[in-house]
């Protein structure tokens, strides 16, 4: 009987042993990553350069003037030769450097500095190149004078063999001159003296047409009225300054008979 509970004792302990030995299988979960996005990384960088001031155009030479596109900015040095009358604050004046000529049309100028512009005056001009009935010239311009500038007066450059060809437009604007031209006709714009003279030149048989511009050798001239005066057949020798309307159309300075 003993050994019989002592069984059944036994029995029972092994059980409860057991029992208290199994436990609940744990659940894994698994929790959803959280992504997180960095900002990317800057690289630094300099700060944008602010300019105080704006910069001034680099000014050219006459090649690079007259390579320069038409209606675009140019910015020249160069020399006053001389120039037409000052009205309504604006001036036309022709000048020269050493390496090429310029046509300024009614810069924009005070009737004080008028009086400042001398030959061989160096000012810096600031405008638009532009083109009128083949004329190549500086428009919508403004000038400074060059303080403490060197000073330069053109010598007159014969271009007399020239008349006819390709090459005499190369010195558009320049002060030259002409020798042995034959007059052909003289007229006055609008019929009487005062305004403008139309004089064509004969030369190895070939017509040219030159003017006596008003506004730069006005009726008060030597040269105005010495012009007035020629007849078909005189021929002389002629100076001015090289511009061009359809061709060359030289605005003329001086005259003499030829020598």
């Amino acid at each position: 009987m003993k050994k019989l509970l002592a069984l059944l004792l036994a029995m029972a302990m092994v059980l409860a042993f057991a029992g208290c030995a199994k436990t609940e299988e744990p659940v894994q979960t698994t929790a959803a990553p959280v992504e997180t996005t960095e900002a990317p990384a800057v690289e630094p960088t300099e700060a944008a350069a602010v300019p105080t001031e704006a910069a001034e155009a680099a000014v050219m030479t006459h090649e690079e003037y007259m390579a320069a596109e038409l209606d675009t900015a140019v910015s020249i040095e160069t020399y006053v030769q001389g120039h037409q009358s000052w009205w309504d604050n604006k001036i036309t004046v022709y000048c020269q450097s050493p390496d090429g000529a310029y046509f300024l049309y009614e810069l924009a100028c005070s009737e004080e500095d008028a009086a400042k512009l001398v030959p061989g005056t160096k000012i810096r001009v600031n405008g638009y190149k532009g083109e009128w009935a083949g004329e190549v010239e500086v428009m919508d311009g403004t000038f400074e004078f060059v303080e403490d500038g060197d000073t330069y007066i053109a010598e007159a450059t014969d271009v007399t063999e020239l008349l006819g060809t390709e090459e005499l437009i190369d010195h558009q604007n320049e002060f030259v001159s002409f020798k042995g031209l034959t007059v052909e006709a003289v007229s006055y714009k609008n019929d009487e003296p005062g305004d403008d003279i139309y004089v064509t030149f004969s030369y190895n048989g070939t017509s040219f047409d030159f003017c006596v511009e008003a506004y730069l050798t006005g009726p008060d001239t030597d040269v105005y009225a010495a012009v007035g005066e020629l007849e078909a057949g005189d021929i002389v020798d002629v100076e001015g300054f090289l511009y061009w309307y359809e061709g060359v159309n030289t605005h003329i300075t001086a005259i003499s008979a030829a020598e």
